[in-house]
């Protein structure tokens, strides 16, 4: 019996096994979403600022992008299974510290420690739920897996609503513990660990390349987390950041290149498979981060709704995403091409996309909704499987294993770069329609005049002074003028995500996969 033969499991231990990485990859993924609705009670409890609070989400963000191009070479150092049980009790022991911390910058450093543990939950998760089944239902196993990916970060907002609303915010921390302690005894009865060789002394390890990654990801990361709110290139701090990540991107590479073990194996990029998929996870994240992102903003700002009615609005989506992955993942194994399935998903976001833009207005309600976002679930659920089928399908051994960290890593910064583009272009696009209506809004419009004279007059029926009153109606038209200027950017904002995504579907339909299918059992993390 072969090694890759030996890591398969049947029955009982194969299900156990399953549910083990599947519930790892929600937790890291819930873990990057459940924390934005409880910003605002960390920030009263702990006597922080709102950019204060803001850094819980960004330094686990920057400790996930940091560690999950290192999650190859790290499993191969201290054996996989061994690797991804510290990981989860790293992940758990900051879970109950980031619940403990007394103040913002302990809770900040603690949700860094706790980045650090869950990024190797997500990458390593995917290979040891596919190598645990026979090479003809890996295609069912990346489906799975999947699941956890794109359904994470919908749950994480209705989840944390509901704990911050009915207990108390340092309990969406705490109930990761009980989670993290059965997950890590599975993990180590039943997780088998491949053995590749090449453990490295403490001299042979490539601390420079360690170094130049942390540099470069982490500026990079921390330029797209918080460009916008300090108006990009405007501010000294993101300047240095952004040369500080250009320049670690340039040596990281030139280090990578050069050094005799690297700790990332750039050379694999030279797969054509892999770099087409690369791109692509790009693509996945920007949209299902981007859309997760600016859906919630939207009901909230414009239409006045709670962040847990935004986050259950966000939950038939994931449903129609779990409904789809076994769908797509039986195609796959039937021999479809993953760039028919791709330019499918392609066109079904940008029809999920035109639909939104289509129905906003200041009275849309949660109907209007509803088979929106199944659309897009449906749209991610076509997109995952085969994206990630593509990128590994001709790698072998441990190179499938530094691929999917790639594919990890740049779908995390897909999503990243998504935010930040969407934010500001929120930011920016809301002046610009504003100074838009002001120029049609003027007093010699009788039917501007009407309206300022009916709000008038209401105002002192409600007991205002004529003077007061012309003041507040004067207010009142100005908030007007700027929820239909929001409106009028989230129409954009949605329209121009679903004609990038249309604009991909002929580049993919062109390209040519290189033959080879994917053994993820060989996989070396």
């Amino acid at each position: 019996m072969t090694q890759q033969e030996s890591l398969v499991e049947y029955g009982f231990n194969r299900v156990i096994i399953t549910i083990t990485a599947v519930m790892c990859a929600l937790l890291e993924i819930i873990d990057t979403t459940i924390v934005n609705v409880a910003l605002n009670d960390m920030r009263g409890n702990l006597g922080a600022t709102l950019n204060d609070v803001s850094w819980v989400i960004t330094a686990y963000a920057i400790a996930n992008v940091i560690v999950v191009p290192l999650t190859s070479w790290l499993s191969q150092q201290f054996g996989r299974r061994n690797y991804f049980a510290v990981s989860i009790v790293i992940f758990t022991v900051a879970s109950f510290l980031c619940g403990n911390a007394t103040s913002i910058w302990e809770l900040v450093f603690f949700r860094f420690i706790q980045g650090l543990g869950g990024g190797a939950l997500l990458v390593t998760s995917q290979t040891i739920i596919t190598e645990v089944y026979p090479p003809e239902k890996r295609g069912m196993a990346q489906a799975l897996y999947g699941m956890g990916v794109i359904v994470g970060p919908t749950l994480g907002p209705p989840l944390g609503g509901y704990i911050t609303m009915n207990y108390s915010w340092p309990y969406i921390f705490y109930i990761n513990i009980p989670i993290g302690v059965i997950a890590t005894l599975l993990t180590l009865s039943y997780v088998k660990s491949p053995n590749y060789g090449g453990k490295k002394s403490l001299g042979d390890v490539d601390w420079l390349g360690i170094g130049f990654l942390i540099m470069a990801v982490g500026s990079l990361q921390f330029v797209l987390e918080k460009g916008q709110e300090h108006d990009w290139f405007e501010d000294a701090h993101i300047i240095f950041f952004a040369v500080l990540g250009a320049l670690g991107i340039y040596l990281f590479i030139w280090r990578e290149l050069v050094a005799k073990d690297p700790a990332v194996e750039l050379r694999v990029l030279k797969d054509k498979n892999l770099a087409i998929g690369t791109v692509l996870s790009f693509i996945l994240g920007f949209g299902l981060y981007g859309s997760t992102f600016v859906i919630p903003i939207f009901t909230q700002n414009s239409l006045g709704w709670t962040a847990l009615q935004a986050g259950i609005m966000l939950v038939p989506s994931s449903v129609a995403t779990g409904i789809m992955m076994p769908f797509v993942g039986r195609a796959v194994q039937k021999g479809i091409s993953q760039k028919y399935l791709i330019a499918m998903g392609f066109c079904v976001f940008f029809g999920f996309s035109f639909w939104a833009y289509t129905v906003i207005t200041p009275f849309t309600g949660e109907g209007d909704f509803f088979w929106m976002l199944m659309v897009r679930g449906v749209g991610l659920g076509l997109l995952f499987v085969p994206v990630t089928t593509w990128a590994l399908s001709s790698l072998k051994g441990k190179e499938i294993g530094q691929g999917a960290a790639f594919t990890g890593m740049v779908r995390q910064l897909g999503g990243s770069f998504g935010i930040a583009l969407i934010s500001t272009y929120i930011s920016r696009k809301n002046v610009q329609h504003r100074a838009d209506l002001i120029d049609h809004v003027s007093s010699y419009d009788p039917n501007v005049t009407q309206r300022l004279n009916g709000m008038q007059a209401n105002f002192m029926s409600h007991g205002s002074t004529a003077e007061v009153a012309v003041q507040q109606s004067y207010r009142a038209m100005e908030g007007l003028v700027m929820k239909q200027a929001a409106l009028l950017t989230y129409m954009d904002v949605f329209l121009g995500i679903g004609l990038f995504f249309l604009l991909c579907v002929p580049f993919v339909l062109i390209l040519k996969p290189a033959k080879g299918k994917v053994d993820m059992s060989q996989a070396a993390h």
